[in-house]
């Protein structure tokens, strides 16, 4: 529909809030949302649900929409014969999660749009993904779909039923699986390092052929065992692969920021749309790496990346963004691609020529006759053909960037999915705290800050329980296990950045909540939803990392960081059973598991801990703390106190200035060495694990 063109249909989903679901608002189709209007109108006429879900940025979705949902014909079958539901996957993560198993148990695969019939009571008994308008590649038309499963319903219900039943017996049983009490042993990181090696792609990075997904949990995994065992064939992965994604197309080399996935092995042509949850993740994987190896390039990603989140995506409120559309005019990419003709308009002969070389700019393009860049050369290959400066080279690229950005930010840009996630500004937030302190970027940590203070003051119930989902001022849908730990974690993160004790109070209450209203006390693990959700038709556990971790691998992070911080040890058993449910899958699966693997490898780990006493006005004192945050230690915790100050953490307890200096006590399991108030003394214990 044009912007010229007044709708002539509107359907229950003008009410709601989500982008996704207003973008259906005018559809013929009599979409409602989920609840329980929607579920008594099916019950009370005995019709079955056809269940839509999918998200504001997904390609596909709008495909569908265009094909399907906005056709007359196929919108009357709709109506005539189902009871229509449309669902953001952002918004409901519990529904798309039950009922995506549904389908990967039908169909062997799964994706958005996702498309489920589902009986009166929700059970799913048929479904798939996108479905074409007309029968094509072995694919019914959607049409085609509707009248059997209609046909279905009506003659052959009680096999429907059957199958229904079966399959909510299938997707029920991660809700019921047990802590096994068997031992934990770093045999299960092994095998786990060992399966990333065999199953790594060693000329392009990354992991399978394609499509190719970023996976930035299963990279800072490899970077974590190089730290416990020095392992260099491990961090090879994470190096390569960092380095290869930065190259490709997958990376936004004019705006920052990294697009979704790449629909190829090579990582240059992705699918365009920009996720929160992806450059937050990547953010810390960047600049972990730059903590291990001090390369300027993996730097100008996180300082550019940044640079994207800030402008682009953080709301006049402080809160982040969900997403950015791949489309923009109707086309997918047509944002971000260009022809060498454009390029030169804008840059004159000899710098659009120096550009194309770095980024392969060719008449022919790389994409449907278009150019996505990707660096094709290093600087240093670019500067020895040119008989140049790599300096002088760096600094006409760099000039040359951003005169393309200047023109690029003049198109009509990609719509943006506004509205708030709990969860996704928890894992900006724990991403931002980080980057602010290590790089000494005061608008990254303000930023993280801004956005905490937001979704608590915007984002919390009279209760003190959390919402999940934010837009136009309206808070809603009860937070899920993965919004209450992502957030406590971007909180204790903000503490370790600021050492403002409020964020750690906060982290704590949230946890609180979390064990409350989520925990298995019986089995071990966290349930998604809480006690107080509305009863779906199965509770589940969600273990494996898909693009964003799983809600039980973030609570074991999480757990395990508090009960170093405060020094409460019943943290580390309850965060102990959750291993102890996944060893076996750990281990053969690390790509499913990385963010689970790297909190068992912290439970595994001797903790290391720092204490440092000084005031943070006291360049001492910083010059302490920087020597702290320069290093990769992804299991050392720190905590300060301020002179003359109380506080109320154990691992403070007792500690002072030495001689009248900011001192740093480094503990190994609570245990402290002698305090040290030099820079080089304190590198020496980080890293070389010398007593002194």
């Amino acid at each position: 529909m044009t912007s010229s063109e007044t709708p002539t249909h509107s359907n229950q989903l003008a009410h709601e809030t989500s982008p996704y679901l207003l973008q259906h608002a005018h559809n013929p189709v009599d979409w409602y949302p989920w609840g329980e209007e929607a579920l008594g109108i099916a019950q009370g006429d005995d019709r079955p649900i056809f269940l839509s879900i999918g998200y504001s940025a997904c390609h596909w979705c709008h495909v569908m929409e265009r094909e399907s949902f906005e056709n007359e014909d196929t919108a009357a079958l709709m109506n005539a014969n189902f009871v229509n539901i449309k669902v953001d996957r952002e918004e409901r993560p519990d529904l798309d999660s039950i009922y995506m198993e549904a389908v990967q148990a039908m169909t062997g695969s799964g994706g958005w749009p996702m498309s489920v019939f589902l009986t009166p009571a929700g059970q799913p008994f048929y479904g798939g993904t996108y479905f074409p308008p007309q029968p094509r590649y072995g694919m019914p038309s959607f049409a085609q779909v509707l009248l059997a499963v209609a046909d279905a319903y009506k003659n052959k219900r009680d096999d429907l039923e059957e199958q229904a039943q079966r399959l909510t017996d299938a997707i029920g049983r991660t809700g019921s699986l047990s802590a096994s009490g068997g031992a934990l042993g770093t045999g299960i990181l092994d095998q786990a390092s060992a399966n990333l090696l065999q199953n790594f792609d060693e000329q392009y990075g990354g992991f399978g052929d394609q499509p190719k997904f970023p996976q930035p949990m299963t990279l800072e995994f490899a970077m974590s065992q190089y730290r416990r065992g020095g392992d260099a064939d491990v961090l090879h992965i994470a190096e390569h692969t960092l380095e290869q994604m930065a190259a490709g197309g997958i990376y936004d080399h004019l705006g920052g920021g990294f697009h979704r996935y790449s629909v190829d092995r090579i990582w240059l042509v992705p699918h365009f749309e920009k996720m929160l949850y992806d450059n937050g993740q990547l953010l810390r994987a960047y600049l972990h790496a730059w903590q291990i190896n001090g390369r300027p390039e993996h730097r100008q990603v996180v300082d550019e990346t940044v640079d994207y989140v800030l402008r682009e995506m953080t709301s006049p409120e402080g809160g982040f963004y969900s997403a950015q559309d791949a489309d923009s005019e109707g086309e997918e990419g047509k944002f971000f691609v260009w022809t060498a003709e454009e390029i030169e308009a804008v840059l004159g002969e000899e710098e659009a020529d120096l550009l194309g070389r770095t980024y392969g700019v060719t008449p022919g393009g790389n994409f449907e006759g278009n150019t996505i860049l990707n660096l094709k050369r290093t600087v240093a290959e670019v500067a020895q053909e040119a008989g140049a400066g790599a300096d002088a080279i760096t600094a006409r690229l760099a000039a040359a960037r951003q005169e393309l950005f200047a023109v690029r930010e003049e198109r009509v840009k990609p719509e943006r999915d506004d509205k708030v996630l709990t969860e996704w500004n928890g894992l900006m937030i724990h991403a931002l705290a980080e980057v602010g302190v290590v790089l000494g970027r005061a608008d990254s940590l303000e930023a993280a800050r801004k956005a905490a203070d937001f979704v608590l003051a915007e984002m919390s119930q009279e209760n003190g329980f959390l919402f999940r989902s934010y837009k136009d001022g309206r808070a809603r849908f009860n937070a899920y296990l993965e919004d209450y730990a992502a957030f406590a974690r971007g909180l204790v993160a903000l503490y370790e950045a600021t050492f403002e004790l409020r964020w750690l109070a906060e982290a704590v209450r949230l946890t609180k909540v979390m064990q409350s209203e989520f925990s298995d006390e019986v089995r071990g693990g966290f349930y998604q939803t809480g006690m107080a959700h509305e009863q779906l038709v199965v509770r589940r556990k969600d273990f494996i990392d898909n693009a964003i971790p799983s809600g039980n691998s973030m609570a074991a992070e999480l757990l395990l960081r508090l009960a170093k911080l405060t020094g409460n040890e019943a943290y580390r058993g309850e965060a102990a059973r959750i291993f102890e449910i996944m060893g076996a899958a750990m281990a053969q699966q690390p790509t499913g598991f990385g963010r689970m693997l790297s909190a068992l490898d912290d439970l595994l780990t001797p903790s290391q801990e720092v204490a440092v006493v000084g005031s943070l006005e006291d360049a001492r004192t910083q010059a302490l703390l920087e020597e702290v945050r320069r290093h990769y230690l992804p299991h050392t915790v720190v905590a300060l106190r301020e002179p003359d100050s109380e506080n109320p953490l154990p691992l403070l307890e007792g500690r002072g200035l030495v001689d009248g200096e900011p001192a740093a006590y480094v503990c190994e399991n609570y245990a402290c060495r002698l305090p040290v108030t030099g820079v080089e003394a304190l590198r020496r214990m980080l890293v070389d694990g010398s007593s002194l």
